[in-house]
């Protein structure tokens, strides 16, 4: 995830997004759990942004949420993301430096239908909050539990503490 020349014209959640997604460790413990576990990075991302907001939401509407941005992740970011990283350094009969350049630019469409996703998620909170009051690191905790249950996944401790670590530090607590 990469800073857009515009941050101006993004929502609260995508700020937060490229905010937290800096942090020490949490790009390669998303990926992780993305490759290994399933989970949209997007939907993880946006539970901790809500999470900051004092938001805690149940297992169910985690499923809900999930169900929701299926079609979109499904028709977009997976074959795009596919597609990027079976580009790189793929033995092909284009000159891998112009391969390379579509691979960015593939990369960049990529960037643009996360975003979408996020702006679509973000306008689905403007209806009233989601979920329950919470403090933001029970409310993060709280959220990385039902994603795991909505799911029927187990996540690694290391991701679950890298990630809850960097959420703690980004909000000051």
């Amino acid at each position: 995830m990469n800073d857009t020349p515009r941050e101006t014209e993004t929502t609260p959640f995508w700020r937060f997004s490229l905010h937290f997604y800096r942090g020490a460790g949490v790009s390669d413990a998303c990926i992780a759990l993305q490759d290994e576990q399933g989970v949209d990075v997007n939907l993880l991302l946006f539970l901790f942004w809500l999470a900051s907001e004092r938001q805690a939401l149940s297992a169910d509407e985690v499923k809900k949420l999930d169900a929701t941005i299926k079609s979109w992740r499904e028709l977009t970011i997976v074959p795009i993301r596919d597609t990027r990283r079976k580009l790189k350094g793929a033995k092909t009969f284009v000159d891998p430096a112009k391969q390379e350049a579509l691979r960015d630019k593939v990369k960049a469409v990529e960037l643009e239908a996360e975003k979408l996703q996020q702006e679509a998620l973000y306008a689905f909170t403007q209806s009233g909050p989601l979920g329950k009051p919470s403090e933001p690191p029970a409310a993060a905790r709280s959220n990385i539990a039902a994603l795991e249950s909505a799911i029927g996944a187990s996540f690694p401790k290391a991701s679950v503490e890298v990630l809850a670590g960097a959420f703690d530090r980004l909000t000051g607590r």
